[in-house]
C-alpha cells in the first residue's frame, strides 16, 4: 500500500501544479455556491410573503431545481477533464517506462491513480458539506440523514466518473481524445436503459447497466443496496479493466486474448449487477425524516398480511390508448411504478400479455381505420409501432384467459393471490394515470379483511350510481376511470332495491339516501327502520323544501331551517353558498381538518340549513357551515337568482346567520356506535356539483367523500396513507444573514482559491 500512497501523492503534486484542477474547484465552487444562494434566497421570500415552507430541506438539496441534481450535471463535464491525463500523460511524456521498469505492479499504479481521484473527489465534497453546515445552522430540524444520504451518491457517481475516466485514459496517449472518449463512455452509459429494452432478459441486464438516474433515490433519502452495489461494480470493472490494459501493454499480449479478458470482466460484472437487481437479494434504508421514499406504516402493514405467493399479469391492449405503458422496450419502466409494493414482497412475480380488442378509450381508431376490421386495425398499429404482430393475441384468444369487457379492454393489471383472490388495478383519466399508494393499498387491503360495502337505496326517485345525469352519484361511487371512486378505494357499491320480499344484504356496512321524492311505501319503511334501530349507519343528502326528508330526518330529531340559502357575490347567483369545516369537525376526519388548515371549502347551491330539534337519543356535531364573515341567510320567497337580488326579509322568518348545512349524528347502540352524516345539499357531491360555481380557488366539494366515507366505515377506507408533518419549515434566515452568505458562497470561497492557487503556480513556475 506505501507504493499505491506515492503514486497517489506524486498524481495529487501533479493535478495542483496544473491549473486544470484548481480552475475546476474555482468554478465548482462558483456554480454551486450561486445555485444554493439562489434557493435560499427562494426559501426565505417564500416565508417573508407568508406562503410558509415545507420540507427545506429536501428542496435545498434535493428538489428537481435543488443542489445535488445540479452538482450531477456539473460533473459530467468536469470528470473527464480531470481523468484525462492521469495515464496519457505518462505514455505522452514516455514516464510510463519509468513506472513499467520500477519494482511497481499495474495494480498499485491504476489504484495509486484512482486514490489520487478519490482523494480530489473528497475535496469537491467538502464544497458541499459547506453548504450542509450553512442550513444546519439556518435551518430549523434540518434532515441530516438524508442529506448525508444525498453525499454519498454524489461522491460514489464521482468514483465511478473516475474509474470510467481512468479507463478511456489508459487507452491513448492523447489527453483530449481521453476526455472526449470518457463524455462518449458516459453518454453511452446513460443511453443503455434504452437498448435492447424488447428482449426478455437482455432488458434486466441492459437497465441495471445504465448510469443514468442511479443517484436520485439516494439523493432523496433512500439508500438501495442495488445503487450502491452499482456503484461498486462499475468501480472495480473498470479498474479491472484499466490494470489488464497496463499488463497487456507490458508484456505485449495478444489482441484475442486481450479483448477476451475484457469480455470476462464485463460479462462477469453484468451477471453480478443482474443477481443484485433482483428484489429478493435487495435491502433499503429510507434516511429522511418523514420515511417519505417509502409506504407507509399502514400500507406496509397490509403487505405483511400477503402471506402466499402473488402474482400480478399487466394486460396490454394494442389497440388501446394507453399500450405504450406496458410494451416490451417499456417493461422495465412499468416494473418501477409497483417497486415500493415489491419491496415488501419480492416473491411476486409480473406477467405481461398482450393483445388487440376493441378498447372503450379510443375513438381514434374508427376515425382513422373506417371500415377496417380489428385485425386490420391491429396490424397497421403493429406495423406503425415496430412491433411484432405475433405476440398479441386475437380477441378470441384472450376472451379464452380472461374476460375484459367489464374493464374496457383497457391498460390493466389482474392481481391474484396463491388462495385464488382476485382484484383489478387500474388506470384513471387523470394527469397522473397510474394509481398512487392509496389506491394500490386499498386493492391489496381488499384481499386481506372485509372492507365496506355500500348500499345506494333506490326505487323513491334517489340519486343513481349509474348513468351520465348531472344530478346522479355515478362519479364518486362507481366510475372505474376515476381514481377517487369508491369503488378504486376499497369499497364496494351497489343499488338496493328493497320492494317485495328482497331484504337488505346482511354484509351492507352503510346505506346512502339520496334525496328521495317519493316516500318509502310501509315494506321498504320497515326494513330502513329495523336497520336504523339495529345501529346501521347511514348517509343522508336532501335538498331544500322537500316533505318527503323533512319527515325523514325527524326520527333523528332533526329538521331543517325554511328556504334556501343565499349568500349575495359578485357575478354568482345568490343561492350559491360557501360552506367551511367547523372546529369539532376535526374529530369527525382528519380530512375537515386539512381543510380548515389549507381555508378551503365546499360550494353549495341551493342548500339547506340544518338544526337538532328535539333529543332522540343522538348527538350532533356540525360538520359544515356557512362563512361567517359573509352575508348569509334564508330565503323563503321564490326568487330569481339571476335576474333579480334577493333581501333580508325579517318579517317572513329569514335571518342572518351561520348556517350548519352538513350534521354528524352518533349514538351507542348496544357495543357499537351508530353513525350518520346529513349533508343540506344533495347536489354538492353529484356528478355536475363537485365542481361548484364559484370563481374563487379552493373548492373541495369531493374531500367531502373521503372525510364522510372514513367516519362511516370506522377509518377503514380510504387507507390512510397519511405521513408524520415535517419539521424543517422554518429558517432564522435573514435579508442581512442572506446577503452575507451570498458574497461568501459566491466570492470570498472561489476568490480564496483563486488567489491561493494563482500564488501557488506562480511560485511553482518560478522553480
Amino acid at each position: 500500500m506505501r507504493r499505491v500512497y506515492k503514486i497517489a501523492k506524486a498524481e495529487l503534486f501533479t493535478l495542483f501544479y496544473s491549473p486544470i484542477a484548481w480552475m475546476i474547484l474555482v468554478v465548482f465552487a462558483f456554480q454551486t455556491g450561486m445555485v444554493f444562494a439562489g434557493l435560499l434566497k427562494e426559501v426565505l421570500h417564500s416565508q417573508n410573503i407568508g406562503f410558509g415552507n415545507s420540507f427545506i430541506t429536501a428542496n435545498l438539496f434535493a428538489g428537481q431545481l435543488g443542489l445535488l441534481p445540479a452538482v450531477q450535471k456539473y460533473l459530467y463535464l468536469y470528470m473527464p477533464l480531470l481523468t484525462m491525463g492521469l495515464m496519457s500523460r505518462e505514455f505522452s511524456s514516455g514516464s510510463i517506462k519509468l513506472l513499467y521498469s520500477s519494482p511497481v505492479t499495474s495494480s498499485q499504479i491504476i489504484r495509486g491513480k484512482f486514490l489520487a481521484m478519490m482523494i480530489y473527489s473528497g475535496l469537491l465534497l467538502a464544497v458541499i458539506l459547506v453548504y450542509v453546515m450553512i442550513g444546519m445552522i439556518y435551518i430549523d430540524h434540518f434532515d441530516l440523514p438524508s442529506v448525508l444520504s444525498g453525499l454519498l451518491a454524489i461522491y460514489l457517481l464521482m468514483c465511478a466518473y473516475s474509474a470510467i475516466g481512468l479507463f478511456m485514459s489508459c487507452l491513448t496517449s492523447y489527453q483530449v481524445v481521453a476526455a472526449l472518449g470518457t463524455l462518449v463512455l458516459l453518454a453511452a452509459l446513460s443511453y443503455m436503459n434504452q437498448v435492447w429494452q424488447d428482449i426478455s432478459f437482455v432488458r434486466d441486464i441492459t437497465y441495471w447497466l445504465s448510469i443514468s438516474g442511479r443517484c436520485n433515490e439516494m439523493i432523496l433519502g433512500l439508500i438501495n443496496s442495488e445503487d450502491v452495489l452499482y456503484f461498486v461494480i462499475v468501480i472495480l470493472m473498470f479498474l479491472t479493466l484499466s490494470i489488464q490494459k497496463l499488463q497487456a501493454n507490458r508484456t505485449h499480449q495478444r489482441f484475442a486474448m486481450v479483448w477476451g479478458k475484457y469480455s470476462l470482466v464485463v460479462l462477469a460484472a453484468m451477471m453480478l449487477g443482474y443477481a443484485t437487481s433482483r428484489p429478493m437479494l435487495m435491502a433499503y434504508y429510507d434516511a429522511s425524516e418523514t420515511k417519505r421514499n417509502t409506504l407507509t406504516p399502514n400500507s406496509q402493514a397490509i403487505m405483511h398480511q400477503l402471506t402466499g405467493g402473488l402474482t400480478i399479469t399487466t394486460y396490454v391492449n394494442l389497440l388501446d390508448r394507453e399500450y405504450y405503458n406496458g410494451i416490451p422496450s417499456q417493461v422495465n419502466e412499468d416494473k418501477q411504478r409497483l417497486k415500493q409494493y415489491i419491496r415488501f414482497k419480492p416473491e411476486t412475480k409480473l406477467k405481461y400479455v398482450y393483445y388487440y380488442d376493441k378498447p372503450s378509450n379510443n375513438a381514434r381508431l374508427d376515425f382513422v381505420y373506417k371500415g377496417k376490421t380489428l385485425e386490420e386495425m391491429a396490424r397497421k398499429e403493429a406495423e406503425l409501432r415496430d412491433l411484432d404482430f405475433d405476440m398479441f393475441l386475437s380477441p378470441e384468444q384472450i376472451k379464452k384467459q380472461v374476460n375484459l369487457t367489464d374493464e374496457g379492454n383497457t391498460f390493466v393489471r389482474l392481481v391474484e393471490r396463491e388462495n385464488g383472490q382476485k382484484a383489478w388495478l387500474r388506470i384513471y383519466d387523470d394527469m397522473f394515470k397510474f394509481p398512487n399508494e392509496a389506491e394500490v393499498s386499498a386493492m391489496f387491503k381488499r384481499m386481506v379483511m372485509k372492507l365496506p360495502r355500500i348500499g345506494f337505496l333506490g326505487g323513491q326517485g334517489e340519486r343513481l350510481i349509474e348513468g351520465d345525469r348531472i344530478k346522479d352519484y355515478t362519479l364518486f361511487s362507481s366510475v372505474k376511470t376515476f381514481r377517487y371512486a369508491l369503488t378504486n378505494q376499497g369499497c364496494d357499491v351497489e343499488t338496493l332495491d328493497l320492494s317485495g320480499n328482497k331484504e337488505i344484504p346482511k354484509g351492507v356496512d352503510v346505506i346512502v339516501i339520496a334525496d328521495m321524492k317519493e316516500a318509502m311505501d310501509s315494506v321498504v319503511k320497515k326494513k330502513i327502520d329495523a336497520y336504523i334501530a339495529a345501529g346501521g349507519n347511514l348517509l343522508v343528502t336532501l335538498k331544500p323544501g322537500s316533505a318527503v326528508m323533512e319527515e325523514f330526518i325527524a326520527q333523528f330529531g332533526m329538521k331543517t331551517i325554511p328556504g334556501q340559502l343565499v349568500q349575495p357575490k359578485q357575478d354568482v347567483a345568490a343561492n350559491v353558498v360557501m360552506c367551511v369545516a367547523t372546529p369539532a369537525a376535526k374529530k369527525v376526519s382528519e380530512v375537515f381538518e386539512t381543510m380548515i388548515e389549507r381555508h378551503q371549502y365546499v360550494g353549495m347551491v341551493k342548500s339547506a340549513g340544518l338544526v337538532m330539534a328535539e333529543d332522540k337519543g343522538f348527538t350532533a356535531t356540525p360538520v359544515l357551515q356557512t362563512i361567517d364573515t359573509m352575508k348569509t341567510w334564508n330565503e323563503v320567497h321564490t326568487i330569481d337568482f339571476v335576474n333579480d337580488s334577493a333581501t333580508v326579509d325579517v318579517a317572513a322568518g329569514e335571518r342572518l346567520d351561520s348556517f350548519v348545512t352538513a350534521m354528524a349524528l352518533t349514538r351507542k347502540v348496544g357495543n357499537k356506535e351508530q353513525r350518520i352524516m346529513v349533508l343540506g345539499d344533495a347536489d354538492c357531491i353529484s356528478n355536475g356539483g363537485m365542481t361548484p360555481p364559484i370563481r374563487r380557488y379552493g373548492a373541495a366539494n369531493f374531500s367531502l367523500i373521503p372525510g364522510t366515507f372514513g367516519w362511516l366505515s370506522y377509518g377503514t377506507v380510504p387507507v390512510d396513507v397519511s405521513r408524520p408533518r415535517p419539521s424543517d419549515n422554518e429558517t432564522t434566515l435573514t435579508k442581512t444573514s442572506l446577503k452575507i452568505v451570498r458574497c461568501g458562497l459566491m466570492y470570498v470561497i472561489p476568490g480564496l482559491l483563486l488567489i491561493g492557487s494563482t500564488i501557488l503556480l506562480i511560485r511553482r513556475k518560478r522553480k
